[in-house]
């Protein structure tokens, strides 16, 4: 790509992108984002994860720039301080977990200040929603709740793997998320490089100056995609960094 922008902040997911199978940042991936940033480039995760699971991973690789967690319901700034918030309604997770109950299969859900999987505290109304995932292995019941979720016309419907389905408000996604903190760097998503493997990463990929996708991606997300690098477990996302970053 002969006219792309220069990049200026490096967007990554998390899950099935920077760690591998293990739940691991690989030393290529660390040392890649290292010498990012020592060119001055912003490293930000931006992930479906909430900040209490992501939290060590921003520590362990010493990151000094944003975080956007829950696919753009949140985002941190870089002393740690909530920017913003984009909460699910109360009475639409009531529903969701109504739907999950009929339907079966696993469920989880993040509230502001707490992760809950497969039970859901008494009070539903105690807690600030922020997204609520389905986990259906079966393809016909997961399509069923998919068409249920997609005519209720009131949410953004995603998924990080092909057995689930994530929703967060309506227009909240990561690409939302980015835009924000691009703002706030004084920088355009043209000058972003996105990477992702799932369709809750399609938004930031298409709305990047440079979208990546995981040589494990789905086929939408690679589809979407400027470029297609290495799985997440042969550390792509270093593989990414050295191709349009750190060499071009």
């Amino acid at each position: 790509m002969s006219n792309q922008p220069e990049v200026k902040l490096i967007a990554l997911d998390m899950d099935g992108t920077l760690l591998n199978e293990f739940h691991e940042v690989s030393d290529e991936n660390r040392q890649a984002i290292k010498e990012a940033e020592k060119k001055g480039i912003h490293v930000v995760l931006s992930t479906g994860r909430s900040l209490k699971t992501a939290r060590d991973y921003v520590l362990s690789l010493e990151l000094s720039s944003y975080l956007v967690t829950v696919n753009g319901s949140e985002i941190w700034g870089p002393d740690g301080n909530l920017i913003e918030r984009n909460p699910v309604g109360t009475e639409h997770i009531q529903w969701m977990y109504d739907l999950s109950k009929q339907h079966g299969g696993n469920f989880w859900a993040i509230s502001s200040k707490d992760n809950w999987n497969n039970e859901m505290p008494d009070d539903l109304l105690s807690e600030e929603w922020l997204k609520f995932g389905f986990h259906i292995e079966e393809d016909e019941i997961r399509e069923k709740v998919l068409k249920e979720l997609n005519d209720k016309g009131l949410f953004e419907i995603s998924n990080s793997s092909l057995v689930n389905i994530e929703v967060n408000a309506m227009g909240i996604n990561k690409a939302k998320g980015l835009e924000k903190v691009c703002s706030l760097l004084g920088i355009s998503m043209k000058n972003v490089m996105a990477v992702g493997d799932s369709l809750n990463d399609i938004a930031m990929i298409t709305e990047a100056g440079l979208g990546i996708a995981m040589g494990n991606a789905q086929d939408a997300v690679k589809e979407a995609a400027d470029d297609i690098t290495g799985d997440n477990t042969e550390s792509g996302v270093a593989q990414a960094i050295h191709k349009w970053v750190l060499e071009s």
